[in-house]
């Protein structure tokens, strides 16, 4: 193994909360019932139109759909780094395996000036060779498209690049792309439900990462 593409939400970084406060100012300006954070991970990992678009009541007309991705783009801009925080062991991780020499990159369906901004305020010291968003004209998860295109950066094939993430779309990503693939247990899904899409592989603490890789290297 001589590289690792991580996702993002779940993964690195837990941010549920923020997301969860910016669905809520968005429901709460049309007085509709509030959700909680446990309902909000379930919607994530597919972009932000599709969790606003499953956060508001069915019968929401079309024009408010659209009004609301609006206002919850703006909320979560303003306070998209208040209660994000790195998931226990994280940044040790990361530069445990920089200084080691792995190829390290980032694979999000979060809005990719988002997912660029995340990484240099929570992740500094990390020079990671690509980090890629959701961005226009690009498919995202699970299609394979970003993951090809960091391996051409990398300058690496599929199976000698670890796909680390905490949802079934990883792990699609990951199949769909020929990688090798980790399953984490501390993110927006559960171990039964990673199990569920295919996972077979897990790590239930950041350690657990760095050991995956030492023995396939």
């Amino acid at each position: 193994m001589k590289g690792i593409i991580f996702d993002l939400d779940g993964t690195l970084l837990d941010t549920g909360n923020d997301l969860t406060r910016s669905v809520n100012q968005v429901l709460e300006d049309y007085g509709y019932p509030l959700t909680d954070r446990e309902t909000t991970l379930k919607r994530l990992g597919h972009g932000f139109a599709y969790l606003i678009a499953h956060s508001l009541p069915e019968e929401t007309p079309e024009d408010i759909r659209f009004e609301a991705l609006e206002k919850f783009v703006y909320y979560y801009d303003i306070g998209y780094m208040e209660e994000t925080v790195p998931y226990p062991g994280i940044p040790e991780l990361l530069q445990r395996l920089q200084e080691e020499g792995y190829a390290l990159a980032i694979n999000s369906n979060k809005a990719d000036h988002y997912t660029k901004e995340l990484i240099r305020y929570y992740f500094p010291e990390i020079s990671f060779k690509a980090v890629f968003g959701m961005r226009e004209g690009v498919p995202g998860k699970p299609d394979p498209h970003t993951v090809n295109e960091i391996l051409q950066i990398m300058d690496l094939k599929a199976e000698e690049v670890l796909y680390v993430g905490d949802s079934g779309t990883d792990t699609q990503t990951a199949k769909n792309a020929g990688c090798p693939f980790l399953g984490v247990t501390w993110g927006f899904r559960s171990e039964e439900q990673l199990k569920e899409a295919g996972t077979e592989s897990f790590a239930r603490e950041a350690e657990d990462i760095h050991k995956r890789v030492r023995e396939d290297a």
